[in-house]
């Protein structure tokens, strides 16, 4: 495929034709473009993948983005992810004034298949680079294992000026063939191979504590595997209110401050990005059936930013720990979002983790009854307890049997000689 690409005539409009197909092959979801005026406004539209070549040469010129994951509707929101297509990180070298070639070099010497796997191409943006790693395309379930090994990724990156707020799941980064404002330079790429990751194989390799089974045979949650579950449980809690917003079909009066505020706390937490979090609610809130104004939802929803900066501080957390608490930030209960919100036991049947006691036994009934069907095909509940009376009064007469012939036998060895545990031998003998 990298022949191929690099077969193409070497003008700017097929240079970003050769980015977008190289990285959005046979991609499925809407792509964002987008394109920032000199005067900080941006504009973007959204393209079906077979679109976005034949759209770009209407785009081309200065400032010129597209996402580099997908999203299930034209929105570029974290709750309308499709598909991840790409891990990546952003340099800022320039800010601390490292020429980006220099800074290359020294991530093949030290980083590159040492401590993270060489990226698919390297873009260099004007001022400073980006490196994007392409993986099998994962489903938005996949967020916080996606999330977790970005993390990795950017904290063996940071000493060289990578930016943390460039590693949220809706970023955009510049098409090649376009030129950086800031000093007029062209975007131009560096490719390495097209090979695509698998997240999960990065996992084990980089982040091996984040396997399931490890994690249980330890006992004790390392640090790094209770973030990957609060992230888990931040993201399924926004999709959550999302869904609810869905059901009221955006008529939120009454509780539209708290959603609002909900919102962009969650999305702070799962973007690091105060800007992005903040763009992503207004226009969250722009649904609505009533929208709030804008200068009042922001002024109404500001305490979600402090409160993820205390929840991301290390003394903060140490005083909340030492006051009884789990943390810094807002650690909600189910009781009192469901509360807040007023959410109905019929709303609730349709979230993920925004449920009370009620509906989890609801769920429990649920799976006991598929598994039980799962198990006896289709078999009623009658000739189920009917074969189950069978069963025992079976046991309990080789039970007496057994007894006649060792009645010294312990509960231990009368459940060795009829085959059963020895709880139920303690269960049969009080029906003798």
């Amino acid at each position: 495929m990298i022949e191929q690409l690099n077969a193409l005539e070497n003008c700017s409009i097929d240079e970003a034709k050769r980015h977008v197909m190289f990285h959005h092959y046979k991609a499925a979801g809407w792509i964002t473009l987008a394109q920032k005026d000199r005067d900080g406004s941006w504009r973007q539209y959204h393209y079906r993948p077979e679109q976005l070549a034949s759209e770009l040469s209407e785009w081309l010129g200065e400032n010129v983005f597209f996402s580099q994951n997908t999203f299930f509707k034209p929105q570029r929101r974290i709750e309308n992810l499709k598909q991840l297509r790409a891990l990546y990180v952003d340099v800022d070298c320039h800010q601390l004034n490292y020429d980006p070639h220099w800074v290359v070099e020294k991530l093949n010497l030290e980083v590159f298949q040492e401590t993270v796997p060489l990226p698919n191409f390297i873009i260099f943006s004007g001022r400073g680079l980006v490196c994007v790693w392409l993986i099998e395309p994962v489903p938005y379930q996949a967020l916080p294992l996606w999330k977790a090994i970005q993390n990795h990724f950017y904290k063996h990156m940071e000493y060289v000026g990578a930016d943390k707020k460039s590693i949220d799941s809706t970023r955009v980064f510049r098409v090649a063939g376009s030129t950086n404002s800031k000093n007029g330079k062209e975007v131009i790429i560096e490719y390495r191979h097209d090979y695509r990751y698998v997240l999960r194989d990065l996992q084990e390799e980089y982040l091996p504590e984040l396997a399931p089974s490890k994690a249980k045979k330890t006992g004790r949650k390392s640090k790094l595997v209770y973030l990957h579950n609060v992230r888990n449980l931040h993201y399924s809690r926004l999709l959550d209110l999302v869904k609810i917003a869905e059901l009221r079909k955006y008529d939120l009066k009454g509780h539209r401050e708290l959603v609002c505020f909900l919102y962009r706390y969650w999305s702070c937490c799962l973007t690091d990005d105060f800007e992005d979090s903040l763009a992503q609610m207004l226009e969250f809130n722009s649904e609505f059936k009533n929208p709030l104004r804008k200068s009042e939802v922001i002024k109404a929803t500001k305490s979600a930013e402090k409160a993820w900066e205390a929840k991301n501080n290390v003394l903060a957390n140490e005083e909340a720990i030492a006051k009884g608490y789990p943390g810094a930030g807002y650690n909600l209960k189910n009781s009192t979002i469901i509360k807040w919100l007023e959410i109905t036991p019929e709303e609730q049947r349709h979230l993920r983790t925004i449920i009370d006691i009620n509906e989890k036994r609801r769920r429990k009934r649920e799976r006991d009854k598929h598994a039980f069907r799962e198990k006896n095909g289709s078999v009623s509940r009658g000739e189920y307890l009917c074969k189950q009376k069978e069963r025992t009064e079976d046991k309990l007469w080789q039970l007496k049997g057994a007894i006649q012939r060792h009645p010294k036998a312990s509960n231990v060895r009368l459940a060795q000689i009829i085959a059963v545990s020895e709880g139920y031998i303690r269960k049969l003998k009080k029906q003798i």
